[in-house]
Order: structure tokens, then C-alpha cells, then sequence
């Protein structure tokens, strides 16, 4: 009989494919046998529990300590990767903006070595283009040899109307890479038009955020990201989506059999905008902002139904001081919430319980297409004799009511007192038991920087 580091016995083991009742073996961070007779050196009981692969969150906003950008967002690679192995998240993508006259390659440099000291999962990066000007634009195919394969641009941003065909070229020298472009779909114009209106008429509360951002400006700009796949034939990956109207943009797309894949957030799947007219409404301030509830509604028959392909977090965490200061108004907004350590247990909960979700999707849109789409796939992902050994152990009865976050720096919840069943109770990561009994386990600086290979299209 084989003896193996470690066995997780007798857990319901989920897939995208499917799932099954058996021992999982694990030995040198990989899975080495599924079924069958086998010992372990240690054993873990997961009977009556779930064994899912470990979760992938390809859109986190973890910051440089010693950064004088002046953001305020309070998890660093140290504190925001202990809050993911907590909420059964081994893999993270980070945002990495470049700095001014940095180029790509140097940037990833820069923040890979922050995360190899601090990170405790593993970590992937994606460059941000905030100045898409020729010499980065050149090294997007370097990019791709030096196993990244992911660029990201805000067309919310001033330089995106400025530049929009280096953006363009941008995302087609990616797309004939292997690699694919991540966009944040608001038009500026709509955005600032719409701020002004409101100033001009006295309405500076959050109560009015909504209207500041309105649908609109994201059924442009998400038109205008289909555009840019139908013109290049590159994939593209449309960050946290938060309306039916802008989903129907990327239906259509599909339809036609373009490469448009969509990613929504907790707060679009959870939340609605009345949120916005509580004493502290600040503290739900995301960009885009809370939609209506028919919008919502829509957004769970999308990852019902395959057109929405990942659940990210964009988890982005403020103190609520911070997020709450009266001094902010819709022109002048904190943006940004913590939702590593709920993001999982909250859509087992309210999709797969509620029917929603079948446990096969749950995995998919919270880890394999992920894994499929940033080049990490069969080695994440999945649970694979010779996957990495990335797996969480679910308890489905778990009940706990949502408080202030245990890991993460932020010191509230949006999610504050909902009642919450079917939580991560051990986080395996590459073989090593990282988070159990309510305790993170693994140390900072022992994630790793998977290399990835080409976007699997799904």
C-alpha cells in the first residue's frame, strides 16, 4: 500500500466535470493518486465535508508598503494572502500598476520580489498599461515569454480616450501572444458628464453615486471592448461586470462566437444600490457602483447559464473611517472593498444552496476557467492525479454570521451580520495544510509565482 505526505480521506471531491467520493493522495505538493488503497502521514478526515480545488481570484488590489502612490487601501501581499487562504482563495492575480517611465517587465520585477518576501499563496500578476506608449507596448510579447500572459487598462482612465489606438494595438500584440486583456469597461466621458450634473444640482451625497456611474457608461464601454475582440480576433476578459444591460453586450458577442469572457464581483451578486442611501453608505462604494435588483437577478442566471465565466473579488479594503469620511462625495470617492475571506463561503451559500449553482459551476467560476484563461491550467484548477495539491475542505452545514474580517487589515464587512452556511474549514496549498481551525499556518514569502502558459479559450 502506498504511503504518501498526506490523505484527505473520504471528502466528496468536486470538479467541473463532476464529482466523486474518494481518498486523495498527495506527495511532493502534487496530487499523486485519487482512489484506491493508500496511507498517509497525515490524514484528513473530510467525510461529510467537500473537497473543492483550491480557489483562483485573478483581480485583487494588494499594495506596496514602501508605494508613495498614496492609496489607502490596507492589505499589503502579507495580510491579503493570509485573508485568501483563510476564504479557500491558494491563487491570487494582483493589479500591478506601472509607475511613471516603468515598463512592464520591470514593474512585474519590482512587485514579484515584494511578493516573495510577503505573499503566503501563490501569486500571478497583471501589468496595468496606464501609458500604453511604443517601448511598452513592445514588451508585451516578452511579457509572454517570461511566462505571464495577462495585460490589463482602465478605459475609465483619461490616457484610454488619449491613446485608444495604442490601447487597441495593445490588445492585439497580446492576443497574438497567447495572452489575454483584462478591461475595466466605464466611459470617462459619460462618467464625468454625469458627476458635473449632480454637482451642478446640489446632489454631492453617496445617495447619488449610482447616478455618477450610471449603466450606461458601462454598456459603452463594455460595447467598446467587443469591438476591440472583433477587430483583433484577442480575447478579451471584462473585469467585474455589475448590470444586465452590459451582460447582454457580452451575450450577443458570444453568440457570434467572439472570445469575450466576463468576470462579476461579490458585491454585484449580494448587493443593491438603496445600500447607498444608509447613514454609512460610503463604505459599498465599488466601481461600478451597486445596480438594481433585477440586475442582480440577472448576473446569477449568467454564471447559471455560462455566460459569466469567473467570480472574482476585486478585493480592494479601507479601513471604514476611511470609506465613511462625510468629506466624500460622488466626485470624490474611496472605491474598493474587502472580500477574500466571505467571497467563497457566500456563493456556496447563496448559489449552491439556494439552487442557483450546481457544485460543478461552483468550481468553475471560482477556479477552473480562471485557471483555464490565465494560462494555469491542468496545474491549478482542478483536482488531477499531478495537479498541484491546491484543495479546500468545505463544510456545507457550517453556519456563521458574518463579522469584522479575521485576516484581513480591514476592520468591517460589507456583509456584516448575514447568516452564512457552508464555510472553508482547511486550506491545502501545494500539499501543505496552510489554513485549519480558524489559523492561518503558512508563513509570508512561501507562496510562489507559478509561471503560466498560453490562455486556454473556453
Amino acid at each position: 500500500m502506498t504511503a504518501y505526505d498526506l490523505l484527505v480521506r473520504g471528502g466528496l471531491a468536486v470538479t467541473a466535470a463532476g464529482t466523486t467520493r474518494a481518498d486523495i493522495g498527495i506527495q511532493g505538493g502534487r496530487i499523486a493518486q485519487i482512489g484506491g488503497e493508500m496511507t498517509g502521514t497525515r490524514e484528513i478526515d473530510a467525510v461529510e465535508h467537500l473537497v473543492l480545488p483550491g480557489a483562483i481570484d485573478p483581480h485583487v488590489h494588494l499594495t506596496d508598503p514602501g508605494d508613495d502612490g498614496g492609496e489607502l487601501w490596507v492589505d499589503d501581499f502579507a495580510s491579503g494572502t493570509a485573508a485568501a487562504l483563510a476564504g479557500g482563495i491558494t491563487t491570487v492575480g494582483n493589479m500591478t500598476f506601472l509607475r511613471a517611465d516603468e515598463l512592464p517587465l520591470d514593474a512585474l520585477a519590482r512587485e514579484g520580489e515584494l511578493a516573495g518576501e510577503l505573499a503566503a499563496s501563490d501569486v500571478i500578476l497583471h501589468p496595468v498599461l496606464v501609458d500604453p506608449r511604443p517601448v511598452v507596448r513592445d514588451q508585451i510579447p516578452l511579457l509572454r515569454e517570461r511566462g505571464h500572459n495577462s495585460i490589463k487598462f482602465f478605459m475609465s482612465m483619461p490616457a484610454f480616450d488619449q491613446q485608444v489606438l495604442a490601447y487597441l494595438e495593445a490588445t492585439a500584440r497580446a492576443g497574438e501572444a497567447g495572452m489575454i486583456t483584462m478591461i475595466h469597461c466605464e466611459d470617462l466621458a459619460i462618467i464625468e458628464w454625469s458627476t458635473q450634473r449632480l454637482l451642478a444640482a446640489e446632489r454631492r451625497s453617496i445617495r447619488h453615486y449610482p447616478e455618477s456611474r450610471p449603466v450606461i457608461s458601462e454598456v459603452v464601454a463594455t460595447e467598446r471592448a467587443v469591438a476591440f475582440a472583433a477587430a483583433t480576433g484577442a480575447p478579451v476578459y471584462v473585469v467585474h461586470l455589475s448590470s444586465s444591460a452590459a451582460l447582454d453586450v457580452c451575450r450577443r458577442a458570444q453568440s457570434r462566437g467572439l472570445p469575450v469572457y466576463v468576470e462579476t464581483r461579490p458585491l454585484y451578486l449580494h448587493l443593491t444600490r438603496e445600500r447607498f442611501e444608509e447613514a454609512d453608505g460610503g463604505k459599498y462604494v465599488g466601481q461600478p457602483p451597486l445596480r438594481d435588483p433585477a440586475d442582480v437577478a440577472d448576473l446569477w442566471v449568467g454564471l447559471q447559464q455560462g455566460a459569466l465565466h469567473v467570480v472574482g473579488s476585486d478585493h480592494a479594503p479601507w479601513k471604514l473611517a476611511d470609506k465613511t469620511d462625510p468629506a466624500h462625495g460622488v466626485d470624490d470617492v474611496r472605491p474598493g472593498v474587502e472580500n477574500l475571506e466571505t467571497q467563497l463561503a457566500m456563493l456556496y451559500s447563496e448559489g449552491v444552496r439556494t439552487g442557483r449553482l450546481s457544485l460543478e459551476r461552483l468550481v468553475e467560476v471560482t477556479s477552473t476557467n480562471a485557471a483555464k484563461l490565465f494560462g494555469l491550467y491542468p496545474r491549478k484548477g482542478t483536482i488531477a492525479v499531478g495537479s498541484d495539491a491546491d484543495l479546500v475542505i468545505l463544510d456545507p452545514r457550517l453556519t456563521r454570521t458574518v463579522g469584522a474580517p479575521r485576516h484581513s487589515r480591514a476592520d468591517y464587512s460589507v456583509y456584516a451580520g448575514w447568516s452564512v452556511t457552508g464555510w472553508p474549514v482547511l486550506t491545502v496549498r501545494r500539499g501543505q495544510v496552510v489554513y485549519e481551525d480558524g489559523q492561518v499556518l503558512a508563513r509570508p514569502g512561501s507562496g510562489e509565482m507559478p509561471e503560466r502558459g498560453a490562455s486556454r479559450l473556453l
